[in-house]
């Protein structure tokens, strides 16, 4: 049985507790590694190990950070077979689901590269007599990022990447799920030049989570994760003190209109409902067609699409639509919300409740489910069910169908299926959602842009990467300066009076 190991000061070091989680294979349910858990004193060592080397990096000039950024970028496409299948090994991910979220997380990184730029402070010349006025963005000092199993890659670098180029050091505590692409990518980023003990990782549960963010020496704390959790750690963390953003729950909502081009819209459901298994936080779940015809029409190109999606391990190739869930507890989870939908009155129009693979009946699939007829009491509406479930909740308008959205507690992501642009500007100003799609089914920023929820979806001031990113990872100074100034008179200098 492979033991993995936390990663110190720019090396692999194994685990002290006697406490290991099970990393499991998700296709075969097999147990694949042990993943370490951290104690209170090893996560303390590694925090103790990351506030001694980032005074040298925080110091050093922001464009030879973002030369370490550059070599990143090469780095991770020289490798990006490999991680890709690392990836997939112990999320689940189909191959090229895997190399999105690769791609996704190496995008930020890539707008690191103009740290420079989005580090310059502000300067005004001659604010009052003789004085000056600048301002400059230092870094925080370190920080600590506690990171999500459905993206093993992209989650950490959204947040690693600011920070490092930003000048912290950054102690990592990824999922235990899926812990070893970000120690590969660790590996990587010393490799590209990062200096050792800048970026250190341990794994670990509460006990390691909780020693960082009651740490005085962690400054900053962003997480990803479900919104009870997200809660709590913004709650200790800024009680502690520290600045903190924390990304929570979702239920995301695509409006369909009677006007929308049908066939877009359902394979624009396909992908977004059922892609990546639906563990993705900007999953479409619910599809509120407006008017009984329009939902009889979306239903009717929905089914055959869904009946056609193929699951399997990530192994048979790039023509499998999506794999298993993580693990046998989140598999139990989706089936018992499936059941509630059925004992509250949905209509299940696509049972795949038996769904089993010849070969991998151990393993944590669940085949894709179709609800039609769901409406707001349910459990599957109020619920992220984080499965390949989509929920159809039926509008009797537009304003009906605008309320829905508006209505629910988390306010991730949310899109619109229109050819009337009358109605897709009304929606995009109106809705209290942070981020939008307009004929588009999941709108999630590039890089240089911000990305984040509003509502239960998210704790903070400050969203994940772009410029965002760069005053979450930075504080901001501003010195007001006088000099005083006098003329040469007989070889000798005679100050001017200040006032």
């Amino acid at each position: 049985m492979k033991e993995l190991t936390h990663w110190i000061d720019g090396e692999h070091v194994k685990g002290t507790s006697g406490r290991f989680a099970d990393v499991f294979n998700p296709a075969t349910g097999e147990v694949q590694a042990k993943c370490p858990m951290a104690s209170a004193a090893e996560t303390e060592a590694a925090i103790a190990r990351a506030a001694a080397a980032q005074p040298k990096w925080g110091a050093m000039n922001p464009q030879r950070r973002a030369r370490v950024m550059m070599a990143m970028v090469g780095l991770m496409n020289r490798d990006m077979d490999k991680l890709a299948v690392a990836l997939s090994r112990e999320h689940g991910k189909t191959l090229p689901d895997a190399k999105g979220d690769l791609q996704r997380g190496l995008e930020v990184i890539e707008y690191c590269i103009g740290a420079p730029q989005m580090l310059k402070g502000e300067f005004t010349d001659d604010a009052g007599p003789g004085i000056d006025m600048y301002s400059m963005r230092q870094p925080l000092g370190v920080v600590a990022s506690i990171m999500p199993f459905n993206f093993p890659a992209m989650m950490p670098l959204w947040h690693v990447g600011p920070a490092l180029a930003c000048g912290n050091a950054v102690v990592l505590k990824p999922s235990e799920r899926d812990p070893s692409v970000p120690m590969m990518l660790a590996e990587l980023f010393v490799e590209a030049g990062l200096p050792k003990g800048v970026f250190q990782v341990v794994n670990g549960d509460k006990e390691a989570v909780d020693t960082l963010l009651d740490s005085p020496v962690i400054q900053g704390v962003s997480f990803v994760g479900s919104t009870p959790i997200a809660h709590y750690i913004y709650s200790r963390a800024t009680a502690n003190g520290k600045r903190a953003q924390c990304f929570g729950g979702a239920k995301n909502h695509m409006i369909v209109m009677p006007d929308a081009d049908m066939d877009q819209a359902a394979d624009a459901l396909i992908g977004a409902g059922f892609g990546a298994a639906g563990e993705r936080c900007m999953a479409v779940s619910v599809a509120v067609p407006v008017g009984n015809e329009t939902a009889d029409r979306l239903i009717e190109k929905l089914v055959p699409r869904v009946e056609k999606l193929r699951v399997a391990p990530y192994t048979d190739g790039n023509d499998v639509d999506f794999g298993p869930v993580v693990t046998r507890a989140a598999k139990e989870r989706i089936l018992g919300l499936i059941n509630s939908g059925v004992e509250q009155g949905a209509k299940l129009v696509i049972d795949n409740r038996d769904f089993s693979l010849q070969g991998y009946e151990n393993g944590f699939f669940v085949g894709p489910h179709l609800f039609d007829h769901v409406t707001p009491d349910m459990d599957i509406y109020k619920t992220e069910i984080f499965g390949p479930v989509l929920s159809v909740v039926r509008a009797g308008s537009y304003e009906e169908a605008l309320g829905l959205a508006m209505d629910h507690e988390y306010g991730n992501g949310t899109a619109i299926f229109t050819r009337d642009g009358d109605t897709a500007r009304d929606f995009a100003h109106r809705i209290n959602i942070g981020m939008v799609g307009i004929n588009v089914p999941i709108p999630v920023p590039l890089a240089y842009h911000t990305f984040g929820g509003w509502k239960k979806s998210m704790f903070g001031d400050l969203n994940q990467h772009g410029p965002d990113s760069f005053k979450f990872y930075t504080r901001t100074k501003t010195v007001t300066a006088r000099w005083p100034s006098g003329l040469k008179e007989g070889g000798e200098f005679h100050f001017k009076a200040m006032d």
